[in-house]
């Protein structure tokens, strides 16, 4: 399985940096290009279009590999077939259906970003948008979030919280490698959680999200050359909102308590603080939660005194911090230790928010003398 792993790490990650340098390129020669000003912090001209590049590879590699596992389930398995998947064939050729319907939802929010970022839509036609995705999800795919409840509200929920998700991430999108890099880490984290569970099909497509990500960072990192814009932001937090639900957290014949259920609350602990903090502010200002402003938690960090890439990697160690912890959650039987992992998780934002808000007396001078 190891081999498997790294394949579905490099092999994506080789391809979504190849691709990343041809997209920049195009991007550039076509002017799809981001324009400084407003809002927006960059004081130079930066390529658009990086979600192409790994949408392109998340999609081929879970279509290729969906379709290897159904091409071998009614066949002889090759040699070099590893022989540790051998059992997961038919449930991983099971999910081809869902796998091209789950695509086919990513496909057309990938195209609304791209339209949107040539020319703005407007908050309200894309939230729409987003909400008849995770609706197509929730209801004919079947892949609901506390489905003991009643399936109205299980439905409800569900596109409630990919929705809130996917718009984190859009929200995140507001610094060099900022997006994409907390991202990789959540991913790697319900990658983990997953394999801990027993699943293959979810860690493998969190491997390849993880990959697909990396390579993409390594143009996106500050000072970054090419941006994702919406057509990549938007990708990343629908599927991070689906894998999710894909994800086993709670199964009694595997061990797994219900405390496992709180683990998506505490890997995606800081996107979830973003979102909620920003759309406080705006809010007390009188504005729309989706004006675009540099009341981010990455840009109050700055306004703190750190680096654009200090605040990046702060909020990289603090997504670390909280997600963590949480694969061993799902395990825990006892709730003392879960309500202190859950402290520990809460204490971790309390502090983001003492940094990012305390600074202020600090920005007066000091008047020393006794």
């Amino acid at each position: 399985m190891t081999w498997v792993v790294l394949v579905s790490l490099l092999g994506p990650f080789l391809i979504s940096l190849v691709s990343t340098f041809i997209v920049r390129a195009v991007s550039r020669r076509i002017g799809f290009i981001d324009q400084p000003g407003g809002h927006k912090q960059h004081g130079r001209l930066v390529a658009l279009g990086g979600g192409v590049a790994f949408f392109a590879t998340i999609s081929g590699a879970l279509l290729l590999g969906t379709w290897i596992g159904k091409s071998y389930v009614a066949a002889d398995v090759p040699s070099w077939f590893p022989v540790a998947l051998v059992p997961h064939l038919p449930g991983i050729a099971a999910k081809f259906p869902s796998v091209l319907a789950i695509l086919g939802c990513t496909l057309l929010l990938h195209i609304v970003g791209l339209i949107d970022d040539r020319k703005p839509l407007g908050p309200w036609f894309k939230l729409a948008i987003q909400v008849a995705m995770a609706l197509v999800v929730a209801w004919p795919l079947g892949i609901r979030a506390v489905q003991f409840l009643p399936a109205p509200l299980s439905v409800l929920i569900t596109v409630l919280w990919i929705v809130v998700i996917t718009n984190a991430f859009n929200f995140l999108d507001n610094m060099d490698g900022l997006s994409a890099g907390v991202a990789a880490i959540a991913a790697g984290i319900f990658g983990l959680a997953a394999a801990g569970s027993g699943q293959v099909f979810v860690p493998m497509m969190c491997w390849v999200v993880v990959g697909s990500l990396v390579g993409f960072l390594c143009l996106n990192f500050s000072p970054a050359s090419i941006f994702m814009g919406d057509a990549g932001s938007l990708v990343i937090g629908f599927l991070l909102g689906v894998v999710t639900i894909l994800t086993t957290f709670y199964d009694p014949s595997k061990n797994l308590t219900p405390i496992g259920v709180f683990v998506p609350l505490l890997v995606l602990a800081v996107p979830l603080y973003d979102v909620t903090s920003v759309v406080i502010h705006r809010h007390r200002l009188g504005q729309s939660p989706f004006r675009g402003d540099r009341r981010h938690f990455s840009h109050r960090l700055v306004r703190r005194g750190m680096s654009d890439r200090g605040a990046v990697m702060t909020i990289y160690l603090a997504t670390a911090a909280t997600g963590l912890p949480a694969i061993v959650l799902p395990r825990l039987t006892d709730w003392t230790d879960a309500t202190l992992l859950l402290i520990q998780c809460l204490c971790v934002v309390l502090i983001i928010a003492i940094l990012e808000h305390a600074g202020m007396a600090w920005d007066k001078p000091q008047n020393l003398d006794p």
